[in-house]
């Protein structure tokens, strides 16, 4: 008696696992959420080429786009052949892989994701791509690779930088670590690096920052068990440079996780209590974990708590709050490409009413004399420099400490750094004390 088997699911190449994540993307699912996992189930050989093609495809998503419109004789209404397109062109035109493999391999995706019938359609386009390779890559520089939306805003603040921003924004950045001084100096670990093999340098505005030149897993490298580092971009270590001494004071790192802030004020201070709190329950979890591997849990009392910082109150006054407020993160899209999909020209006033709520309510907590510094990952105007005129128009006890520093570019209040190739991400800094 012959015994059926279930028919197995067929296995389909990198190309099209690459398609089915860019597609998730696409239906509003943020990479963070389900990346991770993606990767833990592929053959560890596939992981770089895997995650190189999805945030790569992002990054270059709207230029793609706008150079794949003319190459059509009418619009494709199907976002999975036009996803194998823009991943089929990042292929030839952004990266090392021969022609013939970046053709055949997502011509084969194409048809393994159902849609034979295309296969030549997909086949032929980048065929002429492949042949007239400069002048397309011409084409993708050019594009801004912003949704219009975005780019009109960044027009509106920046006019004069919005062709340097579009095309930064277009580039990997660079990965950084910050050194834990409680462990290791910065010139011994650049020594433990170079002895290790592994290209390095330091930060050029960062005291504590290192720069390395190459690609690697960053839990293989030296003294990461022992807490020697953490991974932390130059301009977010900027942080804890700006505040006070805050020994023995007590310290809310407002919207914590995953921690690198509170760490940092670890790594600086002894504060008499921490409160590092967070509406996220799960991330919170990464700040703890991080602050053990950073042995920095027995450095002051912390407390970690799960709170909503629009209502929450302190049990008594606090000397400091660090504010890393919640934002569009338009700064760190280089990291998060997926930024570009899911972000919506909506979001923008939900996020700053949100800040100014929070803003608020932590505004309360705060003893005179006492210090807020207000940050965001976000280079757009109405987050940082319009919220902090409104914030100081409708608080007469708030008066700004200017940043005497010669990074970023001056605000009306703050400081605002922009995004740059070979350099850190968009933040912004704002710092304020209470007087009354």
């Amino acid at each position: 008696m012959s015994q059926k088997h279930p028919t197995a699911k067929p296995t389909v190449n990198l190309r099209a696992q690459v398609v089915r994540t860019l597609l998730s993307v696409q239906d509003g699912k943020s990479l963070n959420s389900f990346l991770h996992q993606n990767l833990e189930n592929m053959a560890e050989r596939d992981r770089a080429l895997f995650h190189e093609l999805v945030l790569g495809t992002l990054r270059q998503w709207y230029a793609l786009k706008a150079i794949t419109l003319p190459l059509l004789n009418k619009p494709l209404n199907n976002a999975s052949i036009e996803t194998c397109l823009y991943l089929g062109l990042y292929q030839l035109l952004c990266t090392r892989i021969p022609a013939h493999a970046a053709i055949s391999e997502t011509v084969t995706a194409t048809k393994q994701l159902g849609y034979e019938a295309m296969g030549g359609v997909v086949n032929a386009i980048l065929r002429r791509v492949s042949r007239e390779t400069s002048e397309f890559q011409t084409a993708l520089d050019q594009a801004h690779g912003l949704p219009s939306w975005l780019f009109k805003r960044l027009n509106k603040d920046w006019s004069e930088y919005t062709d340097e921003l579009c095309h930064n924004l277009k580039q990997t950045a660079q990965l950084t670590l910050r050194i834990n001084e409680r462990q290791v100096s910065r010139d011994e670990y650049l020594d433990i690096l170079d002895e290790a093999g592994i290209n390095a340098h330091a930060c050029d505005l960062s005291a504590v920052g290192i720069v390395l030149k190459q690609n690697t897993n960053i839990t293989h490298l030296p003294g990461f068990t022992e807490g020697g580092f953490s991974v932390q971009d130059e301009h977010a270590q900027f942080c804890a440079t700006l505040l006070p001494n805050l020994d023995d004071k007590i310290v809310v790192d407002a919207c914590a996780a995953p921690g690198g802030k509170t760490a940092h004020i670890l790594e600086k201070f002894q504060p008499k209590k921490l409160i590092a709190l967070d509406h996220d329950a799960k991330r919170l979890v990464r700040v703890s974990e991080n602050l053990e591997r950073l042995q920095l849990n027995t450095i002051s009392e912390v407390e970690i708590l799960t709170a909503d910082a629009t209502t929450w109150t302190a049990p008594e006054a606090v000397d400091c709050i660090v504010l890393d407020a919640p934002c569009s993160a338009i700064g760190v899209m280089r990291r998060n490409p997926d930024i570009r999909l899911l972000r919506q020209s909506s979001d923008i006033q939900q996020t700053v009413d949100l800040q100014k709520q929070i803003l608020n309510q932590m505004w309360q907590q705060l003893k005179v004399g006492g210090t807020l510094l207000y940050i965001t990952c976000s280079i757009l105007k109405a987050e940082n420099e319009q919220q902090m005129v409104n914030f100081f128009a409708e608080h007469t006890d708030a008066q700004e400490i200017k940043i005497e520093e010669k990074w970023g570019l001056s605000q009306i209040h703050g400081r605002q750094l922009l995004p740059e190739t070979g350099f850190g991400d968009g933040f912004y800094y704002c710092k304020i004390q209470k007087i009354a």
